[in-house]
């Protein structure tokens, strides 16, 4: 019996970008490491990429420029989709698992958007659809969430999931820079793309949110229901006020589970800076896990580049050659929890939700606009933590820090202060969570 040796397992390449790059390499590089760990070696069959990348040596691989053909190929054991996008991505994959392929891919919006379809064909087809790289890129939090913490009730999440924002909240915090100086200087670095909307409007880290709570709580992808806020109306003075008060800004994306449902929710958020969270800086992700068993949990490293993203789609590769023998029914889950088992809990509209909140607002420096102010917050159940109040000459900053209320209680309040005629245009609004 341990004279056998297993054929090798045939993988093809479909994307060779930075992250496809990073894949194929770490393939060539590691292989003899990889065999010893997955009992039989990983051989890159072909390659379906639309030109040669100059920082791979695919001369002895069979190059396409047609990736259907990867997806087609009888050879292939397993299809790695690293091509992006939601539309040729999401046929590509269907058409592999159609055609009995397993598929591991580094695709958050496939998976956020279209996960329930891709992961009921591919239990129908008996495969496995594994996409550790579509969160955080080098960091294992899907594989922590769905098998490290599977003993445990989770109660909430929170992440720094997109390194671009992380990188701008970075250099605002630090050097009081303006939002618009540091995004021109993220995109110079290569950091955020000449669109930046999917990194700094929420959308990327609303995808990987999206994810990380179906898994956490064994809930049907809902992106739809996410709530997203990006970082683009943050200003220098809030990040000072904020330091001022003991707190950072960090763009974070939270899921918690309450008795009245799922929050999911993507946000500036105040915390303290003491909090782990508030220390995960640049272009680094981090994301910590409260389970009822284990408590706080905090995973870190680089969300984003060719080679950590390729670390985690290779360590996706190897865990699928490994089980390609075993029974379907006996694999982890796609969402950690079985299929039939995923739960209806309610997604909760973001006016359900109860948080603390920083209040900014140039207001008339005249005697009674704080008692108006105070008034009407407390017209709408909302109780001060804290207030920070500037003197001047005309039009002065107040700064207004609540605690706990629910946003429906807070839009009705912002409203009626917007509306007092001492207020100068709309009131900045900014979320505060206690990470304990």
């Amino acid at each position: 019996m341990w004279g056998i040796v297993l054929k090798p397992v045939k993988v093809g390449i479909c994307g060779l970008g930075t992250v496809g790059s990073g894949t194929f390499n770490i393939l060539r590089h590691n292989a003899e490491e990889i065999t010893r760990r997955v009992g039989r070696s990983i051989v890159v069959e072909q390659i379906g990429a639309r030109q040669v990348n100059p920082t791979c040596d695919t001369t002895d691989i069979d190059m396409t420029s047609d990736i259907f053909d990867v997806a087609n190929n009888p050879e292939i054991d397993i299809v790695i989709e690293l091509i992006g996008g939601t539309t040729v991505a999401r046929e590509l994959v269907l058409t592999a698992v159609e055609n009995g392929k397993h598929v591991v891919t580094a695709n958050k919006a496939l998976i956020a958007e279209h996960g329930n379809e891709i992961f009921a064909k591919a239990q129908e087809k008996g495969v496995m659809v594994a996409f550790e790289a579509a969160v955080a890129g080098g960091i294992p939090i899907i594989k922590t969430l769905r098998e490290g913490l599977s003993s445990n009730k989770i109660e909430w999440l929170a992440g720094i999931i997109n390194g671009t924002g992380n990188f701008i909240m970075t250099e605002m915090s630090e050097k009081g820079r303006a939002f618009a100086d540091v995004l021109k200087e993220a995109q110079e670095l290569g950091y955020a793309e000449a669109d930046p909307t999917f990194d700094v409007e929420g959308i990327d880290a609303a995808h990987k949110l999206t994810i990380l709570a179906s898994i956490a709580y064994g809930i049907p992808l809902q992106f739809e229901k996410t709530y997203t806020e990006g970082i683009s109306r943050i200003t220098a003075q809030d990040v000072a006020f904020a330091r001022e008060l003991g707190y950072s800004i960090k763009h974070l994306g939270i899921a918690r589970r309450t008795k009245a449902g799922v929050e999911l929710r993507v946000h500036p958020t105040l915390i303290s800076q003491k909090a782990l969270l508030a220390n995960v800086n640049g272009v680094m992700n981090a994301v910590m896990v409260k389970g009822d068993a284990v408590g706080p949990t905090l995973t870190y490293g680089a969300g984003a580049g060719a080679m950590p993203t390729g670390s985690s789609v290779v360590a996706d590769i190897i865990d699928v050659a490994r089980t390609l023998t075993a029974d379907p029914t006996n694999r982890v889950p796609h969402l950690a929890f079985q299929p039939e088992q995923l739960s209806d809990l309610d997604v909760l509209a973001m006016e359900d939700v109860e948080c603390g909140f920083f209040l900014n607002m140039m207001v008339q420096d005249r005697a009674g606009v704080l008692a108006n102010i105070t008034q009407i917050l407390s017209n709408n159940g909302i109780s001060i933590e804290s207030v920070i109040q500037r003197e001047g000459s005309d039009l002065v900053p107040l700064v207004v820090m609540t605690h706990d209320v629910k946003e429906r209680n807070m839009n009705a309040a912002i409203a009626a202060i917007e509306a007092l005629p001492d207020v100068a245009g709309t009131v900045q609004r900014i979320r505060v969570e206690n990470l304990a």
